[in-house]
């Protein structure tokens, strides 16, 4: 868990900020078999970010891949709080250095106001070490998870 400050207003990033996180994604799903997929809200619903992010990952069927590689970003802006969940597979070969470095760098961002900036290096991280563990098949790989950013209540 980790907590950041965030800017005053209606919506978390600008229409340009959001469509460049799409293309993050969009860009790191065409080198790996591996889903990525973004959701912000206002509050977390529980103490703890990683139980929300899990409950969120299972409801959206992220562990419905067929090599078990998807991974959540997770944002709780009015609560501060932030989680990335990887399913089985990928969580196994990054291993939690990987997501504790990965959340601090995330926050380092907020921090300083660099929420759209954070979260896209966050998702070329990711993208690399999916594209490393699980390149992509062409005769195989589609996408399996839509790449639009979630935003709940």
């Amino acid at each position: 868990m980790a907590f950041f400050s965030f800017r005053k207003g209606s919506r978390f990033f600008t229409h340009d900020e959001a469509s460049k996180i799409v293309q993050a994604i969009r860009e790191a799903e065409v080198k790996t078999s591996g889903e990525i997929r973004v959701f912000i809200e206002s509050r977390c619903k529980y103490v703890n970010p990683v139980d929300r992010a899990a409950e969120l990952f299972w409801s959206l069927q992220m562990d419905h891949t067929q090599d078990r590689n998807g991974v959540l970003v997770y944002v709780a802006s009015k609560d501060h709080q932030v989680a990335l969940w990887g399913d089985d597979g990928i969580h196994k070969i990054a291993g939690p250095d990987f997501w504790t470095n990965e959340v601090v760098q995330l926050t380092d961002h907020f921090h300083h106001n660099a929420y759209a900036e954070g979260i896209l290096l966050v998702i070329n991280d990711i993208g690399e070490l999916l594209q490393k563990h699980f390149p992509y098949k062409a005769t195989t790989d589609k996408n399996e998870l839509p790449d639009d950013i979630i935003f709940g209540h």
